[in-house]
């Protein structure tokens, strides 16, 4: 196999990663946003549902191809993984647990999603030994997870 088709494939895969990790949160969501969430009292500069998806869409292609260009220069996929996989828990616990034990899920996601704060400072910090652009690219999503984390505060504020 070539190396740009391996490359590529990686690539793919990365992508695929992402989404799967987009398409499980997007389970844990669909019931739930227009359900307790639509009633749930919000922070003021809460944005509009609609605007999530796009949002996410953007940052999960960033992300990946962020990594991939890690990959490409032998560089660790470690912490790109762990701040991954806090990012598929977040989603679950803060729509799907909600139903189940009500506003403490809110504040259990609020520690998931502080956790996930730092962890994607520190792949940042990591992929910037490697690559300096693949660190500049997961500054929206940091920014983007940062505004996140403050709209899962206030809920968990306004909902206790």
């Amino acid at each position: 196999m070539s190396q740009r088709l391996r490359s590529a494939l990686v690539l793919v895969a990365l992508l695929a990663i992402s989404f799967g990790v987009a398409a499980l949160g997007s389970i844990a969501t669909a019931g739930n946003v227009d359900g307790w969430y639509a009633s749930a009292e919000k922070a003021p500069w809460n944005p509009p549902n609609w605007l999530f998806g796009p949002a996410w869409t953007l940052l999960y292609t960033l992300m990946s191809v962020a990594a991939w260009l890690v990959w490409r220069r032998g560089g660790s996929l470690k912490p790109y993984v762990i701040q991954l996989v806090l990012n598929a828990i977040w989603t679950p616990v803060f729509f799907g647990l909600y139903p189940v034990i009500g506003a403490p899920s809110l504040w259990i996601a609020l520690v998931i999603i502080a956790a996930l704060d730092v962890a994607v400072l520190l792949t940042m910090l990591r992929f910037w030994r490697t690559s300096k652009l693949a660190a500049w690219l997961l500054v929206p999503y940091w920014a983007w997870v940062l505004f996140a984390t403050t709209l899962n505060a206030a809920l968990a504020v306004l909902n206790s």
